[in-house]
């Protein structure tokens, strides 16, 4: 058996973090077998998607480098295939058509919840064997219902939650076609995991209600059931449901906010499943471990705090050239070019232990490129009347000295034994009015990268 796994959002919204790693995992069950993943979009809620959505799921899947053998295929181009079927299962009787009004099953529903019973359909245009049915009435559209069994129980061994079974008497007969011909959600799933041959179906665990249902439309069909394994939900650092308020708004936004997709995806990877106590490790080492047998069921708490660990770990270890690529691409969204300045390379490697995002970095450097000015009580701490000679000869002498950080920390070193001051009393004032704040990394590296022309200009506007 070969695998086919499938991730399949719905294009009425961005691919939150929740989807991302549905189709992480989707997609790394695939690769470990050696099958294929493949991507669906269902966009079968014509009144909620968009193709904006749809972008934007695609550019996520992008992003995060989650290759698909096969797709998009979308649900809207398949209705004909759709219709095909609904018609073959009304002539074969596992479906049949129901004339019941929305204001009929609003009264049924009703009285059936003042007697304390669950609502339900309650089978009136249902065949039976020796029933008769209701006049047809006029002018009515009728939908199709599916023909559920009244008897009975319909399992599963979920590959996460482990043996889940639910009785066919909690079950009605579900509309599988509406009055206008648009088949629903739970039969487009049906038809697309039987006609794509999906083995493994791997979502999140909002779908267990719906999977009785399919399972027994697959059963009409003479389908193969899927293996299922339900996810558990992520819960935000607060431990409530996550949200929009949580940031949870767009997988995008995570690179927006700076954070590296490997990260991302190291992150989302350990969100439900584990290797033993492996916390790094890329994609081909994930794909290697990963087994469904290792999710566990209960809730993911999501931790900003070791993402950030995370996308800290891997700026560390990032080629130089590439993060130069993004920090000037956000440096230049703030209409700052790094074009003539700094060797930004060279920059990026003396900050980037600094730093736990792209954008991070990007504010911790951003002084070479463009003036920064300190606060007026930031210079007046530093910068006092005791210290100003002593910097205004330091100019002088910086004047004349070939301009390599070792040099630079010889003649530091040299006023500061001159003088009979402490390191930090000729530091602090000399990272003030050369970074525009009170932390860099060690001073003499920032003025060689900084260069000789642009330290002293900057030490003259203070000095005079």
């Amino acid at each position: 058996m070969t695998v086919r796994t499938r991730f399949a959002p719905s294009p009425t919204g961005f691919l939150h973090i929740g989807g991302a790693r549905t189709a992480l995992f989707s997609w790394a069950y695939a690769r470990k077998h050696g099958g294929q993943f493949i991507l669906r979009i269902e966009d079968t809620d014509v009144a909620r998607s968009t193709p904006e959505a749809v972008q934007a799921i695609l550019d996520g899947m992008n992003w995060l480098g989650l290759s698909y053998d096969e797709g998009p295929f979308y649900q809207m181009q398949r209705m004909d295939r759709y219709k095909a079927v609904i018609q073959q299962m009304l002539e074969e009787g596992s479906a049949y058509l129901c004339y019941t009004s929305p204001d009929e099953l609003t009264v049924m529903r009703e009285a059936q919840m003042a007697a304390g019973l669950k609502p339900r359909y309650d089978g009136t245009w249902r065949p039976e064997p020796g029933k008769t049915l209701p006049p047809v009435p006029a002018g009515v559209q009728p939908v199709v219902r599916f023909r559920n069994p009244q008897s009975g129980v319909v399992a599963w061994d979920d590959q996460v939650k482990g043996r889940i079974a639910i009785s066919n008497e909690e079950l009605d007969d579900f509309i599988i076609a509406r009055a206008d011909g648009t088949p629903t959600y739970n039969f487009c799933v049906v038809v697309d995991d039987w006609d794509m041959q999906i083995t493994h179906v791997i979502r999140g665990d909002d779908h267990v209600n719906n999977t009785p249902r399919q399972i027994n439309l697959l059963h009409a069909l003479g389908a193969t059931v899927p293996q299922y394994a339900h996810l558990s939900m992520i819960l935000g650092d607060d431990g409530q449901k996550l949200s929009k308020r949580h940031g949870a708004v767009s997988v995008m936004q995570y690179d927006e906010d700076g954070y590296l997709p490997e990260a991302v995806l190291n992150y989302l990877a350990r969100l439900g499943w584990s290797h033993g106590d492996d916390e790094v490790f890329d994609m081909a080492q994930f794909c290697q471990w990963f087994g469904l047998d290792h999710i566990t069921p209960s809730a993911a708490q999501f931790n900003t705090e070791k993402l950030n660990w995370l996308n800290a770990h891997y700026m560390k270890q990032a080629d130089l050239g590439r993060l130069a690529g993004e920090v000037s691409k956000r440096l230049g969204l703030r209409g700052v070019s790094t074009q003539g300045g700094a060797d930004l390379e060279g920059v990026i490697a003396l900050y980037r232990e600094r730093a736990s995002t792209l954008n991070e970095l990007a504010d911790a450097v951003e002084y070479f490129y463009q003036r920064i000015h300190p606060t007026a009580d930031v210079l007046e701490k530093h910068l006092t009347s005791e210290i100003r000679p002593v910097m205004q000869q330091l100019a002088a002498q910086l004047a004349g000295v070939e301009w390599t950080a070792e040099l630079l920390h010889q003649l530091i070193e040299q006023a500061v034994v001159s003088n009979g001051l402490k390191f930090p009393k000729v530091a602090m004032p000399l990272r003030v009015m050369l970074t525009g704040g009170a932390q860099s990394p060690s001073i003499d590296a920032v003025m060689a990268l900084l260069g000789k022309e642009e330290s002293l200009k900057r030490m003259a506007e203070y000095l005079g």
